[in-house]
């Protein structure tokens, strides 16, 4: 489940589209919003408060709250202060997510390269297990190159594996060795049927969408005589002309040929692939049920499409050269990016993630960023393992924890995978970074409406609206969710482990809980699918573990502090 939110436009009752699999349907509490920020909850004036456009949010997560009236990270101003002439070493930020295009001309420099490995050799050189792994691996591909895009989600896969054994049966029938399996597979079984009906109204409306569509593009074409439209040439547009001003509003307000090819690509991704019992997409020639056949994957780190942008997004957040005149600036500078492919446009396989994990600690990363997540997870323990095993080796996780609206506090079993800990607030490991999505908007709307939130299971909260990063091929994009959220805390991250690497990675995920802003303001809590009543409002600071939201130059410098303390009292020692 890649953690993405691709917003619809607003005569089309907004539909916002989860690139994994959920499908939020706005309902009233988007007006409700509207309504709210005008109310005496702002901390600042209303023309603070207002939507900005992309131009201006190019950059919002990088800037200071205190002098962009945004509630950004305080980058620029670590840059400019305190990092100023601090020494650094080079570390390695793993993204374990989809496929990275390492040769975008704004990541090419800064992705992580395997020395110990001779390219296109055929051979495992540095014998750790990879064959020409010199940028990465991908553990969704086979030994002979082919590569899967489209996955089920996991609760289809396991409605596929057990309705023929299962379907009909209640639990006093089950051996008690399969409870565990036979529940996942109750639950699996009625939300499958359920987000079947929910998919199939889209699809109507898709359909009747693309036939509005279709003349609107044509007319706006032969009026400005040509075959690709683009926002600036449309809104440009002078006429007279009834209806050709009519498809320029409509184009403006959001129905745009891009729209209508996302909206295609998620609506047919659910029918065809995420939700479709009879859709068989591993390749890759190993058992995914069996933890020791790991003889599988391939060194292709790279998207095969412009659709699967998540992982070179995610990158450009976390490591985008900086200042040089291309795109926007990564959080951190002195970073290598680790590429390891392991999460398809639909849900990842338990097992492939936790090799993904061990891959990454093998092979040199102090940070891993998991911007994904799912519901379902039959192999829990293999991830938990990989976790664990990641706390030994002292390299940070940080992962966002899911768009669904929901208060994770309230999920025991039904909590969000990978996480670290089986009950909410329970924690088995104390190198996972779980964080939260805001938005530019320094007030009651503070809190993305799409973020799921909760005081025992959320650590704390990052930029993740409107987040302009790279996305394949040398090309740029305005991005959402906590997946967006969860980079800009791992660049953090990167930034402290460069200049203080004899902090841990337990030290570094609490300076940074620490040392964030914690604005005390009421904010509109995100809300379920299914929530069509008045916004709830609640604290800020009763939304987190830490109740608050991360600040780089804070983090820098309690960490400066944390490190000349330990060296003070290692020499009186």
């Amino acid at each position: 489940m890649k953690q993405l939110k691709i917003f619809s436009i607003a005569f089309i009752a907004i539909i916002a589209l989860a690139s994994c699999s959920t499908t939020k349907v706005a309902t009233k509490k988007q007006e409700n919003v509207q309504i709210v920020k005008k109310t005496k909850y702002s901390l600042i004036p209303q023309q603070f408060t207002s939507l900005y456009n992309d131009k201006d949010l190019q950059n919002w997560q990088l800037t200071d709250p205190f002098e962009s009236y945004q509630p950004g990270m305080s980058v620029e101003k670590a840059y400019n202060t305190v990092l100023k002439d601090l020494p650094a070493q080079t570390v390695i930020v793993a993204v374990v997510d989809a496929g990275m295009d390492i040769n975008h001309e704004d990541l090419k420099d800064v992705i992580w390269t395997n020395t110990d490995e001779i390219p296109d050799n055929g051979i495992d050189d540095d014998h750790n297990g990879y064959i020409d792994d010199v940028h990465g691996w991908n553990f969704l591909g086979s030994k002979d190159g082919k590569m899967v895009t489209n996955e089920q989600l996991e609760l289809t896969r396991i409605v596929a594996k057990y309705r023929n054994q299962w379907q009909g049966k209640e639990r006093k029938d089950i051996e008690p060795k399969d409870t565990f399996m036979f529940d996942l597979y109750q639950r699996a079984e009625k939300e499958l049927a359920s987000r079947i009906e929910q998919i199939k109204p889209l699809e109507k409306r898709l359909t009747g969408l693309k036939m509005m569509a279709q003349p609107l593009f044509k007319t706006l074409k032969d009026f400005l005589k040509t075959d690709k439209l683009t926002e600036e040439a449309v809104a440009k547009i002078d006429t007279d002309d009834e209806n050709v001003n009519q498809a320029k509003a409509m184009y403006l307000r959001g129905l745009t040929p891009d729209y209508i090819e996302r909206f295609t690509h998620y609506v047919e991704g659910q029918l065809k692939y995420n939700l479709n019992v009879d859709f068989h997409a591993r390749i890759q020639g190993d058992d995914p049920d069996n933890y020791n056949d790991r003889d599988y994957g391939n060194p292709n780190v790279i998207p095969p499409n412009e659709q699967e942008l998540h992982a070179t997004h995610v990158g450009g957040i976390i490591a985008a050269v900086r200042n040089n005149g291309k795109g926007g600036n990564g959080v951190a500078d002195h970073v290598l990016l680790m590429p390891v492919r392991a999460v398809p446009d639909g849900d990842e396989y338990d097992k492939d993630i936790a090799l993904a994990f061990r891959y990454a600690v093998d092979n040199g990363a102090k940070v891993i960023n998991t911007s994904f997540g799912k519901y379902y997870s039959p192999h829990k323990d293999w991830v938990w393992d990989a976790i664990k095993y990641a706390a030994d080796h002292d390299v940070l996780i940080v992962n966002g924890v899911g768009n669904e609206g929901k208060n994770m506090d309230n999920y025991g079993d039904d909590m969000s995978y990978p996480n670290d800990g089986d009950k909410p607030g329970v924690e088995f490991v104390d190198n996972f970074l779980n964080v939260g999505a805001i938005g530019p908007n320094y007030g009651a709307d503070m809190i993305a409406p799409f973020s799921n939130y909760g005081k025992k299971t959320v650590d704390i909260f990052s930029p993740g609206m409107k987040i302009y990063a790279t996305v394949p091929f040398n090309k740029y994009m305005h991005l959402q969710g906590t997946s967006m959220a969860s980079p800009d805390v791992a660049g953090i991250a990167a930034l402290i482990r460069s200049r203080f690497p004899d902090l841990s990675a337990s030290e570094v995920k609490h300076i940074i809980m620490d040392s964030g802003l914690s604005p005390q303001i009421e904010v509109i809590l995100p809300q379920e699918d299914d929530y069509d009543g008045p916004p709830k409002l609640d604290k800020f600071p009763n939304l987190s573990k830490s109740g608050k939201m991360a600040n780089a130059y804070n983090a820098i410098t309690m960490a400066k502090k944390m490190s000349e303390d330990k060296k003070k009292t290692k020499t009186n020692n």
